[in-house]
């Protein structure tokens, strides 16, 4: 067997947030190449709806109800996973929220909700994940970031710093860990999927709308997605950034 067909044979993948958007794109994609993808966010009557239609497919996958900002559940998924599987080889950290609004806006609580998603979410699935790779010896974190960790723009300013520290974060993690275990950053452009529904400010409202005119498909991240993770054992692609063509 050759050292592409070895990597890119089945892997367990737990994907966070997985019940819409990139995450259920990246859960199906995943699945559809053979790999057996575990699924992870709160709402799981659609968790329960998308394993259904991966296994009417041929594909193999389970879910389990899963909280990023509690590290207790994310460590029991991770560990489920594993005991339930023998192993886990990658995990995509995608589970975010984007409430944008003006500074000037106070809306506090939502500027709290993105950075126990956005930032905390990503270190526990770090926590958990991490023990496993590096008892095995190999593993890939992915993280799902945004443009916004590479540029802000007004109502952007604490969704972009929560962006380029899940950045930051994943960049210290790949100049830290052995060659054995691979660290990729995906930062996507505007991408059909509900975050934007969430926005409660007025002016953030209205200007997403005329900013998400041209968009992606989700599966286009779960493209994205799928390359970095089949790549050889020796490759390993540490950022990509998926973005429409006609976003500039």
């Amino acid at each position: 067997m050759s050292d592409q067909t070895r990597e890119t044979a089945r892997k367990v993948i737990v994907v966070t947030g997985a019940s819409s958007g990139i995450g259920e794109a990246a859960a199906l994609r995943l699945s559809a190449e053979g790999h057996h993808v575990v699924l992870g966010a709160r709402r799981e009557d659609r968790l329960d709806a998308l394993v259904r239609r991966i296994r009417d497919s041929g594909g193999s996958a389970d879910h389990r109800r899963l909280d990023v900002t509690d590290p207790a559940s994310v460590r029991a998924v991770v560990d489920g996973t594993v005991r339930d599987r023998g192993r886990l080889d990658a995990l995509v950290n995608n589970a975010g929220v984007m409430p944008l609004s003006r500074m000037d806006a106070l809306l506090v609580d939502e500027w709290h909700r993105m950075i126990d998603v956005n930032v905390k979410g990503l270190l526990h699935g770090v926590a958990a994940a991490l023990p496993h790779f590096q008892r095995q010896g190999s593993g890939h974190l992915v993280t799902i970031a945004s443009v916004g960790a590479h540029e802000v723009v007004p109502t952007s300013a604490v969704y972009s710093g929560t962006k380029f520290a899940a950045w930051a974060i994943t960049e210290g993690l790949r100049l830290e860990l052995d060659p054995g275990i691979r660290v990729t950053t995906v930062s996507p452009g505007v991408v059909e999927s509900e975050l934007a529904d969430h926005i409660t400010d007025p002016t953030a409202r209205e200007a997403m709308r005329t900013y998400r005119r041209n968009a992606l498909p989700a599966d286009a991240v779960a493209r994205a997605i799928s390359f970095a993770l089949d790549q050889p054992a020796d490759v390993d692609v540490n950022e990509l950034i998926v973005r429409p063509a006609a976003q500039r």
